[in-house]
């Protein structure tokens, strides 16, 4: 074909076939572009503002029931500080949790877990984690149980709505303590007081009980699944209001 003869038919037919295919093209490209950025942008979310772990035990009860999802803010501790009430996931700070072998899974399983876990999606290492409820800062003194069995923060006792009692229980703790928190560390506890390994019964461990911040991976936001437990975790202020920082 020159420049002063019309395309004939076939011609036109070959124009059209070679635009498809550039199209096509063009957008399985813009398609793997756009993968690639959500891929990114999840991975940079969840390494430093977001993450999703799932509750594998009945220690915070019924704050959280086992197998609830939830949504990790990490941005506290590193720019947000911590406060009393606040519910925190935290490595093992050494010893609190027994030795567990990854499950098994078929290979596909794996990927698919492992390609989840990137972005931010599943959370395979739940299992090493432990989700608490702080109660002491540093330089807290924390005492229990007073005459009404209520644990007290440096001198305040607190009315805790939060915490679940067996039937007949008379005090919030099963055993008496009165520690002081040292600096970059935290006094945590379940809200099912009864049945929860927190750092009360850690004290024999490295870190007698106490939890370092920089062992804690962020604050829990919100229960984001199963739908039906959808809310927001509250660290309930009013809890705390009274009682004045302890000596740092």
């Amino acid at each position: 074909m020159t420049d002063d003869t019309l395309p004939t038919r076939s011609d036109r037919v070959e124009i059209s076939r070679r635009r498809r295919q550039r199209s096509v093209k063009l957008f399985i490209r813009d398609i793997l572009v756009i993968f690639v950025v959500a891929v990114l942008v999840s991975f940079l979310i969840k390494t430093f503002l977001v993450r999703s772990f799932y509750i594998p035990s009945e220690s915070m009860m019924d704050t959280l029931h086992v197998n609830d999802r939830i949504i990790v803010n990490e941005l506290e501790p590193s720019l947000i500080p911590i406060q009393r009430g606040d519910v925190v996931v935290f490595r093992d700070p050494g010893g609190w949790l027994p030795p567990s072998l990854p499950p098994a899974q078929n290979p596909l399983a794996a990927a698919v877990d492992g390609a989840l876990s990137f972005v931010g999606l599943s959370a395979p290492d739940s299992n090493d984690h432990l989700i608490k409820r702080v109660i002491g800062l540093p330089g807290d003194h924390v005492t229990c149980c007073n005459a009404l069995g209520q644990m007290s923060v440096n001198g305040v006792p607190l009315n805790e709505p939060y915490v679940v009692l067996p039937a007949g229980a008379q005090a919030v703790s099963a055993i008496s303590f009165n520690v002081t928190v040292p600096r970059g560390s935290l006094w945590v506890m379940g809200d099912n007081r009864y049945n929860s390994a927190d750092s009360r019964y850690n004290r024999d461990k490295p870190g007698n009980g106490f939890v370092p911040i920089s062992d804690v991976v962020g604050r829990a936001l919100v229960i984001s699944w199963p739908v039906s437990h959808w809310t927001w975790l509250d660290n309930y202020p009013t809890v705390f209001s009274g009682v004045q920082a302890g000596q740092k």
